[in-house]
């Protein structure tokens, strides 16, 4: 069975409510997921739920109805032996039970493959652009921007793995305000080792970072303190996120774009297409033309730009470059801004589909059951580094993913730092190096990743003798690797391959604590050790997916 079992099912549906006369109503309600219970089935729809206020008829009456008439459609079609059951469920749920037979065939399959077994060809090598982390150069990274960068990072490994031409960004707020406070707070750090006496303001940054800056300009000398401290943290931004796994492929400056004339460029395009108007010696934007709910400033009354017009500019210019998608990963102070943006994408011409925006929000470390408080200014705050120096490089990336981007993380720096099951890394790389050490002892030595010619490398391998329930299990899970995977994207949110490993991991650990792979019937091994390499691979290309680290020894 090579093709999607999905992509067959969903056109036999389909057909079946066309029969029902059922079609137009349900276009747009129509999904085939996996259930998650395993009780109901492989597949499942809501379909007769949704359809149910449209036909005033109970929802289990249309699911009845539909099952009666897909399994006609079965009867006829390639999918005949690889469907056991259908059947209308619950509150009229329709479930998808796929036979053993079916399972045994992708395991096989996803062997054969090897770590490719996940690539497929979504994007059509579309190009995308992720713009993410974008931190002011006013500080080191704080756990904040840590989340950002691993989330961004690994949909942007998803996102490649399913045949998109995907490039990173980050956007170097180099100028303005903040750049201005910074260089006066490396000032009064100067003044202060002169011996003056000063007064930090409450809005100017005291970390430790500015005595650092103020006292290697103090040693070799020089005026401009911004653009001094913008290259000194910089560069320990960039550091930062080297040794966080997190690589750019562009790093875009807005003085640059300043200074190339392209924000005043974009501005009398708009201007000229009607968009733009002045009123009280300021220029706004007609955001509210385009979903907006009001309209914004652009240029204010004393000739500065707001945020807004080097942004209107700066997404133009991705879009100049070939981007056909445009990814951007925010904090959660900037929700209020997304409406603003799309309109200017649209006020552009393009479509606003073609922007997409992911707030990712907060995340607070816990050290000892208690909360580590933050100040950014005042530099009471837990940085990325000291996080990476305290629980390493894997426990970083997998912790900062363990919730929906959309809600608040908390970050147990005790936990990961646990070489136990208790810590969710730690079992799944736990399982993976297991795995090894049974393959690489073993008296039976299987080759899988031989090209397959019509089953080559099969031939001594008999699947069908995996008949207990873990085992069934397993080989469910490992197949369900690429529908997480489109979760993922479909959702902007790597959230969910976190979940997936640790699951497959527990269902791993619990056949192994209850079966013997090595055993004295090799036909068993065989189908044994062949079933644990699908785990090991679905576990290596997850732990690939998240930049963490794949231990053969632990």
């Amino acid at each position: 069975m090579r093709k999607n079992i999905r992509d067959l099912l969903i056109p036999i549906i389909k057909n079946s409510l066309k029969d029902l006369n059922l079609h137009k109503a349900s276009d747009e309600f129509l999904c085939l997921d996996l259930p998650q219970d395993k009780r109901f089935g492989d597949f499942s729809t809501n379909i007769a739920l949704r359809l149910s206020k449209a036909t005033a008829k109970s929802p289990f009456e249309i699911a009845i109805t539909l099952v009666d008439n897909i399994k006609k459609y079965l009867e006829r079609s390639t999918l005949k032996n690889y469907i056991k059951e259908v059947k209308a469920e619950g509150a009229g749920f329709i479930n998808f039970y796929l036979s053993n037979n079916y399972f045994y065939e992708e395991l096989q399959n996803i062997i054969s493959k090897g770590n490719n077994f996940i690539r497929v060809d979504v994007g059509k090598n579309r190009r995308v652009l992720i713009e993410f982390v974008s931190a002011n150069p006013t500080g080191p990274l704080s756990v904040a921007h840590a989340r950002q960068a691993v989330a961004g990072d690994v949909l942007a490994n998803i996102l490649d793995c399913l045949g998109f031409c995907v490039r990173r960004e980050y956007y170097l707020n180099d100028e303005g305000n903040q750049i201005n406070i910074l260089g006066k707070s490396i000032e009064l750090r100067l003044k202060e080792l002169s011996g003056e006496r000063v007064e930090f303001p409450d809005d100017h940054y005291q970390g430790d970072y500015i005595r650092d800056i103020a006292k290697e300009i103090s040693a070799k000398g020089g005026k401009d303190f911004s653009g001094y401290g913008v290259k000194y943290i910089l560069n320990i931004i960039k550091n930062e996120l080297d040794d966080f796994g997190v690589r750019f492929d562009y790093w875009f400056s807005q003085r640059k774009l300043r200074e190339s004339g392209k924000i005043n460029k974009v501005l009398n395009f708009l201007k000229r297409k009607g968009f733009i108007y002045e009123q009280d010696g300021a220029l706004w934007f007609k955001s509210s033309r385009f979903g907006d709910d009001k309209d914004r400033v652009v240029v204010k009354s004393d000739g500065t730009y707001t945020y807004l017009a080097p942004d209107i500019a700066y997404h133009q210019d991705k879009f100049k470059r070939g981007f056909a998608w445009l990814i951007n990963l925010w904090g959660p102070d900037h929700h209020g801004y997304i409406n603003r943006l799309k309109a200017a994408v649209t006020a552009l011409g393009k479509n606003p589909d073609s922007l997409s925006i992911i707030i990712v929000q907060l995340a607070s470390i816990f050290r000892e059951g208690k909360p580590v408080q933050m100040s950014t200014r005042r530099g009471q705050y837990i940085t990325l580094r000291e996080v990476l120096d305290e629980v390493g490089l894997d426990a970083s990336r997998f912790f900062f993913l363990m919730r929906r981007t959309s809600s608040h993380l908390d970050f147990d720096l005790d936990i990961a730092k646990k070489q136990t099951s208790e810590n969710p890394v730690y079992y799944v790389q736990y399982a993976h190096a297991r795995i090894c050490s049974i393959l690489n002892n073993s008296p039976i030595k299987l080759r899988f990743t031989q090209p397959l010619r019509a089953g080559a490398g099969f031939k001594d391998i008999d699947l069908t003798v995996l008949e207990e329930e873990e085992e069934i299990e397993l080989i469910k899970k490992i197949w369900q690797f690429p529908y997480i995977l489109n979760i993922c994207f479909t959702t902007l949110d790597p959230y969910m391959l976190t979940v997936y490993l640790q699951i497959i991991a527990e269902s791993f650990h619990k056949f192994y604590d209850k079966h013997r792979v090595l055993g004295r019937d090799d036909k068993l091994t065989k189908a044994r050790l062949a079933l644990i390499e699908g785990v090991r691979l679905a576990i290596s290309s997850g732990l690939g997916l998240l930049g963490v680290s794949k231990p053969e020894k632990m």
